[in-house]
Parts: C-alpha cells; sequence; structure tokens
C-alpha cells in the first residue's frame, strides 16, 4: 500500500498543470486528429529539432517544446542564428558543405545553402521515378518537412485552432474571423510578456505570477469562443487534458525504469544463487508491469482502438507481452532466470522505442482506412504480435544460455538445461498465438480485399517464421537439437521475426501492408542481428574447442 500510496502521490505532482500553462491545453487539429497544444509542439520540435525539449547550449536548462514552438510564430527573426534544425546524415551535410562532427544548425546554414535547391531537385527527381527512397534521400526529405514546418509555423498557418461549421478542417491563426483575432492577439502578447518577465532577472515572482494568471485567463477566453463557434466539433476536444497528463506521466519510462531495477536484482540473485530477494523482483517486475498497462489504457482511451497500429505501438505491446509470458513461465518453474530474461527484454523493447522517435513514431495517428476494424485489429494484429513478444523471450533466454556456454558449459549445465526449457517453452507459445494470428489475418484480408492467401510480403514472411519455429519446435521434439542447438535456434530464428515484423515495413516497403511502412534504423538493425550470428559462432567454436580439449585429455 506505501508503494502504490508513493506512485499516486509522485504522479499526482507530475500531472497538476502550474500556472501559466494553460496554453498546453489549448485544442488544435493537426494530422486528422484534435490534440493539445503540448503534444503538437512536442511532435513538431521532434521534427525539426530531434527532441521534445530545446537547449539552448551545452549546460543550459531545456526549454519546453510549447515555449520554443509558440516563439517560432511569434517571433521567427529570433530563431535566425539559433542552430536549430537536426542533420545528420554525412553524405547530405557533405553535399551542404557542413561538418560532420554537428547535429543542430541554423536556418541560414542549411536552407541558404548554395546546394540546397539541388538536393531538393534531387529529391524530385528520385520522386518522379516512383522508386523507395533511400536513408539518403530519406534524410533530404527530412529536411524539406524541416523547413517546410518551420515556415509554416512561423507565418502562423499551420497552427490549427479555431473549429467552425461550414467545413472539416480547423481555421488556422491567419484565417481567424475578424471579430476573434483580437482575443489570439490578447493571447499572443500574453505569451510575450510573461516570457519577457521570465527572462528578466529584476521581475518579481509576484509580476511574474500575475503575467501567468493573466496569460491563462485570455488562453480560457480564447477557447470559449472557439467552443462558441462550434460546440459539436469542439467535443473532439474533450481528451486534452487526459494527453497532456499522458505526456507529463510518461508510462512507458517508468515502467522500463522498475523494469531495470527487477534486472539489477535478478541479475545478483541468478549470479550468487540466492533463495532470498524474489519477492522484491516480483514487486519491481509487477509494478513496471501496472505501470505500462496504465500507459496502453491511456493510448487506448486517446485513441479509440488497440494500441497496435504502427512500428512504435507494437515494440511497446511486445515489451508488455514479454513480461506477461516471463511472469507465467516463472511462475511455473520458479527458474529465476525466466523472469530475468522477461526482464532484460521488456527493458531493451521500451529503450529502443523510447530513444528512436524518427524511425519508432510514438504519435497518436487516426487509423488508416483498411484497418478501420478494431475487432480485426484484437484478434489478427494483437495476436501477430503478441507472438513475437513470445519469441523475443526466447530470442533474450537464448542469449544468456549461449554465455553460459562460453563461459563453462559443463560447470553451468543446471542453468543450461533450466533456460533451454525456457527457450522452448517460449517458442511454443510463440506458434500457439503466431499460428491462429495468420489464419485470423486471411479471413480479414478475405473480408477486406476478397482474397484469403496472396503471397503478400507480409504474409509470406510471417509463414517463413511460423515454419522456421516449427521445424525448431520440432527437431526439439524428435532430438535432433540439443541444449545448445535449441539456444541458438532461440536466436538465429528470431532474425525471421525481423524481417517480417521490422525488414518487410522498413527494408523491403512493398505490398498491401503498405499502412505500417516506414523508415530508418536500417544500418542498427542489421548491425544488431549481424553481431548476434557471430555471438552463435562465437560460443560454437569456444565450447567445440573445449569439448576437443577435454576428449584429449581423457
Amino acid at each position: 500500500m506505501k508503494k502504490i500510496f508513493f506512485l499516486t502521490l509522485l504522479f499526482s505532482q507530475l500531472v497538476f498543470a502550474s500556472v501559466g500553462e494553460q496554453i498546453r491545453y489549448l485544442p488544435v487539429q493537426d494530422s486528422g486528429r484534435v490534440k493539445p497544444f503540448d503534444t503538437f509542439a512536442k511532435e513538431t520540435l521532434e521534427l525539426v529539432y530531434g527532441k521534445k525539449t530545446y537547449k539552448p547550449k551545452e549546460g543550459a536548462k531545456s526549454v519546453e517544446a510549447y515555449w520554443v514552438v509558440l516563439t517560432w510564430m511569434l517571433s521567427p527573426e529570433s530563431w535566425v542564428n539559433r542552430p536549430l534544425f537536426e542533420v545528420k546524415h554525412h553524405e547530405v551535410l557533405e553535399k551542404l558543405k557542413l561538418p560532420i562532427d554537428k547535429k543542430h544548425f541554423t536556418g541560414d546554414e542549411v536552407f541558404k545553402s548554395e546546394n540546397f535547391s539541388s538536393l531538393m531537385q534531387e529529391l524530385q527527381n528520385k520522386r518522379d521515378t516512383k522508386e523507395k527512397l533511400t536513408p539518403y534521400y530519406q534524410a533530404i526529405q527530412r529536411i524539406e518537412n524541416q523547413f517546410f514546418v518551420f515556415r509554416e509555423m512561423a507565418s502562423g498557418r499551420l497552427l490549427k485552432v479555431y473549429p467552425v461549421n461550414e467545413q472539416d478542417a480547423w481555421l488556422s491563426v491567419t484565417e481567424l474571423p475578424q471579430d476573434i483575432q483580437p482575443a489570439f492577439l490578447d493571447v499572443s502578447k500574453n505569451i510575450a510578456s510573461y516570457l519577457g518577465l521570465t527572462a528578466d532577472p529584476e521581475a518579481t515572482s509576484d509580476q511574474i505570477k500575475s503575467a501567468a494568471e493573466k496569460l491563462d485567463e485570455s488562453v480560457l477566453h480564447f477557447e470559449e469562443l472557439a467552443r462558441q463557434s462550434s460546440p459539436e466539433k469542439y467535443k473532439q476536444a474533450g481528451k486534452v487534458k487526459t494527453e497532456v497528463q499522458y505526456n507529463d506521466i510518461h508510462p512507458f519510462r517508468w515502467a522500463y525504469i522498475f523494469y531495470l531495477m527487477a534486472s539489477l536484482v535478478l541479475i545478483f540473485i541468478w549470479i550468487r544463487n540466492l533463495d532470498s530477494g524474489m519477492p522484491l523482483a516480483w514487486t519491481l517486475v509487477i509494478i513496471g508491469f501496472v505501470i505500462q498497462t496504465v500507459g496502453f489504457g491511456f493510448r487506448v482511451y486517446l485513441a479509440e482502438r488497440p494500441p497496435v497500429t504502427n512500428m512504435y505501438e507494437t515494440v511497446v505491446w511486445a515489451s508488455w507481452g514479454v513480461i506477461l509470458f516471463a511472469m507465467v513461465l516463472e511462475a511455473m518453474y520458479k527458474y529465476k532466470i525466466l523472469l530475468l530474461g522477461g526482464s532484460l527484454m521488456g527493458l531493451f523493447a521500451l529503450i529502443v522505442a523510447d530513444t528512436a522517435p524518427a524511425v519508432l513514431d510514438p504519435s497518436l495517428q487516426p487509423l488508416e482506412a483498411v484497418l478501420r476494424s478494431n475487432y480485426w485489429l484484437i484478434v489478427h494484429v494483437m495476436t501477430i504480435t503478441i507472438s513475437y513478444a513470445a519469441f523475443l523471450l526466447a530470442f533474450g533466454l537464448g542469449d544468456l544460455g549461449l554465455l553460459y556456454y562460453t563461459l563453462d558449459d559443463k560447470k553451468y549445465a543446471d542453468k543450461i538445461q533450466k533456460i533451454t526449457t525456457g527457450v522452448y517453452r517460449s517458442m511454443q507459445i510463440g506458434v500457439a498465438f503466431l499460428a491462429p494470428g495468420i489464419i485470423l489475418g486471411g479471413i480479414w484480408a478475405d473480408y477486406s480485399w476478397g482474397r484469403f492467401w496472396g503471397w503478400d510480403p507480409k504474409e509470406t514472411w510471417a509463414l517463413i517464421a511460423l515454419l522456421g519455429y516449427i521445424i525448431v519446435l520440432h527437431a526439439r521434439l524428435v532430438g535432433w537439437l540439443k541444449n545448445f542447438g535449441m539456444l541458438a535456434s532461440g536466436v538465429i530464428t528470431f532474425s525471421l521475426v525481423i524481417m517480417a515484423w521490422y525488414g518487410v515495413n522498413f527494408v523491403l516497403g512493398a505490398g498491401l501492408h503498405s499502412y505500417g511502412f516506414g523508415a530508418g534504423g536500417v544500418e542498427y538493425v542489421s548491425v544488431f542481428v549481424g553481431l548476434h550470428f557471430l555471438f552463435v559462432a562465437y560460443s560454437y567454436v569456444i565450447s567445440a574447442n573445449r569439448k576437443s580439449i577435454d576428449k584429449k585429455a581423457t
């Protein structure tokens, strides 16, 4: 109870809005849905700057996205000499004659470069050929988007804040009716006044508080006018407060913090062969799992759909499944290593999802037309992706088992046997979900596209992954695979899942599942897979050499 109270107190401190922050709750229309300005600003700054907060210089305090993006519109000239635009691709940097050891540049450095126009022409030529964009062209496309977003925000055309009954699109700041413009102008003046006082070292706290209260009042006044314009459309803004709270709490980050603590406790227990300490490890894992479940609850409530419609959401969903399966297997076998493997893989997946927003887009997006069936999303997509969670657990346990093979497979034979059992059971669970998931996908395909099976790349690679795991399970059942082979299979066969999960969407980019397509991260995923293949080979060589030496000695 004390822990629950502590968490409740902690979160309540996080979610209470401070004076002067009402602007965060201002509803805006963007990317096909109504969202709080707080979310709009974070997503916009991330596209341009690569992060959700802005740091003026090394060691300086970070500035929140909503203040940064607002000042683009209120005072764009103040950003002329600030390194705001993130460019990371080395070939693009060389074309723009910019140093490759820097990531952020001023607008003049990027957009007034003599080669900027030629880069845009290269991109257009590539588009004309309708070929898939390589990472080089994706980097150029991002610069194009950065230029567009900053220019449109500075002009006021990007910020759509006023609903009207006559059209679906909300009106931008520059399109506001004449009788409404003074209200938004009042908001702008109060923002400038408040920011000016917060930057003034001689301003008193009372002056700053008074300015903050005036700013909040002006925002609320504008919101009331917008609500009167179209009460029905403004109902879509009913969840903005919840979304700001979701942004502030960041439940998935809290979840992996608890998984990290649980992993450290479990590693200590496992290495020392302790019988005590498991209640603490279980408590930490369960707290993380509950927080992650709450995070899912937020996304389901806000998006009104299952949270499995893009790569980010499926990675977070798979990490949740890893923890669930690890807890079930640990409760059955009490090996300790099963919970450790689950905690490490859940932690790994959540950190990847949290630290790679350019590849795994965490924004809440409206459903693509082909996905507009919550029923099929649940019975097909959630079933398929939860099978990936079980295979991810087998992958993590396989790594741990091979680590013992490199140390001493005789000395750690008991531990290796337990881990092998975990890999085998995890694969069984994965197959039990993947097989019906594929069949259900065929039924949905027949319902949506008029055919059950079409050898679409996504369908084909899902089938290849299923057959791969079935072959491994069969080989183990008939005795073809011993412990090493089972552990190695847990690692190697996961590359089929990576291909079906990531490769089809982010590398091939072909087929009818185009709603899941994305870009980026190919080099990191390739290195990740390559290193694990090398690790399997290294483990085999070490183990074989040790057996050869033992044989000669006898």
